[in-house]
């Protein structure tokens, strides 16, 4: 008896050890992954993130930029990295809703296949058309695009802004010709030359001077309410009850996380979305700060893919 006692209280000794030798995390730098090219929107949200996360966690945060494919790439290595904490993905909802299905051979999920930690900030899209076009609002457009036929620009097949412009299309009972470009850059141009008479996009503090120096006319806002983001913009569900179409942006991780590594880095990075800075900076280049619970980042992105399911589905849209 005293055998086995002395037994079970060597197992729990080192047991015991073994557990306090666990290193704190994080115990190494922090690699955030961005789908996109430095200078975009992702890039400089996270780099904005960068100095209170390095601070809140005591670990240097790397930036590390792997554009391609709509993501598909990132999205990929991300997958594969150990699910300590250590490698994070920065997202759109994009990236986890909408490429995995319109992607030739992407072969992910984007919900089983990642760990949620939390929603980090929310952007409505903007509808501009060209200043010469003879409407005034969403109504109108809608009126317009009805006698005559219509082009409208995105950044490429499978883009936010096709789908976003596909699913008003069809609440809208209107045919519109695609012309897909490579960027946001040539949509604004196309637009604003009359090449096309609609563009949905994201809200951006050019896009407002643009429209404030009467080159482009602003009809409507996708997200559901209101945005502070594009003050006195109409939604286009004020046209189109129940039209929802804004961009999101968030941190997940592998497959797997253990749950105090997501609430630990779920909790820093609410906590850097508090800094009044951060959110100023967040504003001045048209997103607002927003976190979530990890949960409430799962729910979003299930929702998010079963309303763009049925749009890519019906339009057919795949891209390479």
């Amino acid at each position: 008896m005293r055998t086995i006692r002395g037994y079970l209280l060597a197992l729990l000794a080192v047991l015991s050890g073994a557990a306090a030798a666990q290193p704190a995390f994080p115990d190494k730098p922090i690699r955030l992954v961005i789908p996109f090219a430095a200078g975009g929107t992702t890039d400089i949200m996270a780099r904005v993130l960068q100095e209170p996360l390095q601070k809140s966690l005591g670990q240097t945060l790397i930036v590390d930029n792997k554009p391609g494919a709509s993501g598909v790439l990132a999205a990929r290595e991300v997958i594969r990295a150990r699910p300590d904490g250590h490698t994070l993905f920065f997202v759109n909802n994009g990236n986890v809703a909408v490429a995995p299905a319109v992607v030739k051979d992407a072969n992910y999920d984007g919900l089983k296949d990642f760990t949620p930690v939390t929603l980090v900030a929310t952007a409505p899209l903007m509808a501009v058309v060209p200043a010469a076009l003879p409407v005034d609002d969403l109504r109108g457009f809608i009126e317009y695009a009805k006698k005559q036929p219509v082009a409208y620009a995105t950044a490429g097949i499978g883009s936010f802004g096709h789908l976003a412009t596909e699913l008003f299309a069809r609440r809208a009972g209107i045919k519109m010709t695609h012309v897909p470009y490579k960027g946001q850059g040539p949509t604004t141009n196309a637009v604003i030359a009359g090449e096309v008479q609609l563009l949905i996009t994201t809200a951006s503090a050019a896009m407002n001077e643009f429209i404030a120096n009467k080159r482009l006319k602003l009809l409507a806002v996708t997200s559901p309410e209101p945005s502070p983001i594009v003050p006195g913009a109409p939604t286009m569900a004020s046209v189109l009850p129940g039209y929802a179409a804004e961009s999101w942006f968030a941190i997940i991780g592998p497959a797997g996380m253990p749950a105090d590594v997501v609430d630990k880095l779920n909790d820093a990075i609410a906590r850097a979305l508090q800094i009044p800075d951060v959110q100023q900076r967040f504003t001045g280049f048209g997103v607002l700060a927003k976190s979530s619970t990890p949960r409430q980042l799962a729910d979003r992105t299930a929702a998010e893919i079963a309303r763009w399911a049925p749009v890519i589905r019906e339009s057919n849209i795949r891209a390479e």
